[in-house]
């Protein structure tokens, strides 16, 4: 428990120096160039980095290796199989919905397509990987630790889900299939034994709604240039005002993928570096995984 003690007060620590380096710098941008700079994901990035470094070298001298951060977490096929887990886990219901005419594409003002594109992908990016290293990075190697990697999944995703309480539209029902979704990215973790893949799951998750299709993201609405994808079914099935990520359709989605990672996971040889609830979502001991 004094572990994750330090970890949070280094967070913490780490959150205050970051906003005090960087919120004056974003208002000299915003003067000069007009640019506005979201800088909260920035700063809470910036304080869950300090905290990994604050745990892995002063409060146990541990390798970026032990939390998924290594040099081969980065491989491509890691990167690119979480990529396009997360965007199918997400968009194949999506488009089913809106094929069955239970999520519907209304017109918006015009904009610009790619443009809209990649400022969401700048605007979620730090958003994503702050989350994943808050809760699956070192904490998710301290619970593991202590009680394995049920617990870890169990704890992390919980908490996951209850940070999503105050977003907006929030509901029992949307918080739930948040912890679903905190499974399915550990999940994502323990199949590759790399935190990198579980950030491109997560952000090619929220790209694919944000994105692609112009639809809230926990219940958060973004930018929707030149169109906008709203719900037109029951809100148990399709989010509602959460989004397509809050409804019965997307944990299904979630599930189905966890079914795939499961059964790739039992093709993969015994691993140390993570451990999965029955081993068959072990990453390799050379530090791959099942993709």
């Amino acid at each position: 428990m004094w572990r994750l003690l330090g970890y949070v007060l280094a967070f913490v620590a780490g959150s205050a120096i970051a906003d005090a380096v960087l919120s004056p710098l974003a208002a000299t941008l915003f003067a000069t160039t007009g640019a506005r700079l979201i800088v909260y994901s920035w700063v809470s990035l910036a304080g869950a980095a300090l905290a990994h470094v604050v745990a892995l070298r002063w409060i146990e001298k541990r390798s970026w290796r032990d939390v998924g951060l290594g040099r081969d977490a980065l491989r491509p096929r890691a990167l690119a199989g979480g990529a396009a887990v997360g965007a199918l886990a997400v968009g194949v219901p999506a488009l089913l919905m809106l094929g069955a005419g239970l999520l519907r594409a209304e017109p918006t003002a015009d904009g610009s397509w790619w443009g809209g594109a990649a400022s969401m992908l700048a605007m979620l990016a730090p958003a994503a990987l702050f989350e994943e290293l808050l809760l699956r990075g070192y904490p998710f190697l301290v619970l593991r630790e202590a009680g394995g990697p049920a617990v870890a999944l169990a704890v992390t995703s919980s908490v996951f889900g209850v940070l999503h309480l105050q977003n907006p539209n929030a509901t029992l029902g949307s918080v739930a299939i948040v912890a679903l979704a905190g499974v399915f990215l550990g999940s994502v973790l323990l199949a590759t034994g790399s935190l990198w893949a579980a950030f491109a799951a997560h952000l090619a998750w929220n790209w694919t709604l944000a994105g692609l299709l112009h639809a809230a993201v926990s219940g958060v609405p973004l930018a929707t240039p030149d169109y906008q994808v709203v719900d037109a079914g029951p809100d148990w099935l399709t989010g509602g005002a959460w989004g397509p990520e809050g409804g019965a359709a997307a944990a299904a989605g979630m599930l189905l993928a966890l079914g795939w990672l499961w059964r790739r996971g039992r093709g993969a040889a015994p691993a140390t570096l993570h451990g999965s609830l029955d081993g068959s979502l072990d990453a390799r001991p050379d530090g791959r995984g099942s993709f």
